[in-house]
C-alpha cells in the first residue's frame, strides 16, 4: 500500500527527523493538544526515534512523518490508543508551520492514514479529539467524513480555564 497522495507522503520516522521533532515537541503552542507540560531533551527524543520502528500491535501507536512534494517533513500524523480487539484507534495530526496548513496536506494525510487504518489494520473506526476552539481541525475532520459524536465538557484546562473537547468518529462503511 502506498502512503502517497498528490502532494503529500506519509513515511516512517527517520533519525534525521530529530531536529524537526525537537522543534515541534518543544513548541508551547501545541502542548495543549499533545498533553505536554515540560520540554523534551534531544536525548529523550533520539531514544524515541530509535524505538519508533516498534510494531503498532506492541506499542499501541504509530507515528508517521507528513512530507510535502519535495520530501520535506512538515508535520506528524498519529494513530494512538490502538485497540485491535474493538478495532478502533484515535487519530491526531499536527502541521508545525502555519504556511503549510490549509493547502491540502492535512486532508491528504488524514485520507491516507484512514485508508491504511481501514484496509491494512482492518479497523472499524477512527476517532479524533479536537478542542472546541480549533476551527481548522474541526473543518478538516468534518471535510474528511468524520461525524461529531459528542462533547466532553470542561475536558481541557488551558490558561487557567476549562474548555470543551469535541469527539469526532469515522466508521469504516
Amino acid at each position: 500500500m502506498k502512503l502517497r497522495g498528490k502532494h503529500t507522503k506519509l513515511r516512517a520516522l527517520e533519525p534525521d527527523d530529530l531536529e524537526f521533532l525537537y522543534e515541534l515537541e518543544n513548541n508551547p503552542d501545541i502542548w495543549e493538544i499533545s498533553g505536554t507540560v515540560s520540554p523534551y531533551s534531544r536525548h529523550v527524543l533520539k531514544l524515541y526515534l530509535e524505538n519508533s520502528h516498534r510494531d503498532i500491535y506492541e506499542v499501541k501507536q504509530l507515528r508517521l512523518a507528513i512530507c510535502n512534494d519535495m520530501d520535506k517533513v512538515i508535520g506528524f500524523i498519529d494513530l494512538f490508543d490502538f485497540d485491535p480487539k474493538h478495532r478502533r484507534a484515535g487519530i491526531g495530526i499536527v502541521i508545525l508551520d502555519k504556511t503549510n496548513r490549509k493547502n491540502g496536506h492535512g486532508s491528504e494525510a488524514v485520507s491516507l492514514l484512514c485508508e491504511y487504518a481501514f484496509t491494512v489494520l482492518n479497523l472499524n473506526q477512527v476517532y479524533a479529539n479536537v478542542g472546541e476552539d480549533n476551527q481548522i481541525s474541526i473543518r478538516l475532520f468534518k471535510k474528511m467524513g468524520f461525524d461529531l459524536a459528542g462533547v466532553k465538557k470542561e475536558w481541557i484546562l488551558s490558561g487557567g480555564k476549562f474548555k470543551n473537547e469535541l469527539l469526532f468518529q469515522k466508521l469504516n462503511h
